[in-house]
């Protein structure tokens, strides 16, 4: 069989890509594990929400809150914690949401 080989950087790309996939995956499921509510939104809906909080959170971590460094790794602890909370946000948000909108019914 013949090996399948990328170039390096599309190697690169592919790595960062499912390495960001991963990180989003196990902070939605932290935040929905921690939920006291039923989560309406179901498997890709909460990666949704995961992706969100991994860009949004050390994104906002990066931008409102100068860390005095050249460089700022998004996936280390630091960089979970913002996303975590980032994620928990944006899913009471969507609940809220959700409730508003089922009340005006």
């Amino acid at each position: 069989m013949p090996d399948f080989n990328l170039s390096p950087t599309a190697q690169t790309l592919v790595n960062s890509l499912l390495l960001w996939l991963g990180f989003a995956t196990v902070v939605a499921i932290t935040v929905r594990s921690f939920m006291p509510f039923k989560e309406p939104s179901g498997l890709f809906g909460t990666l949704l929400i995961g992706v969100a909080g991994c860009c949004t959170g050390p994104l906002a971590l990066t931008l409102f809150w100068k860390l005095g460094r050249e460089t700022f790794n998004p996936i280390s602890p630091l960089g979970i914690a913002a996303a975590l909370i980032s994620a928990t946000a944006i899913m009471l948000g969507y609940q809220f949401f959700l409730l508003f909108v089922k009340r005006d019914k």
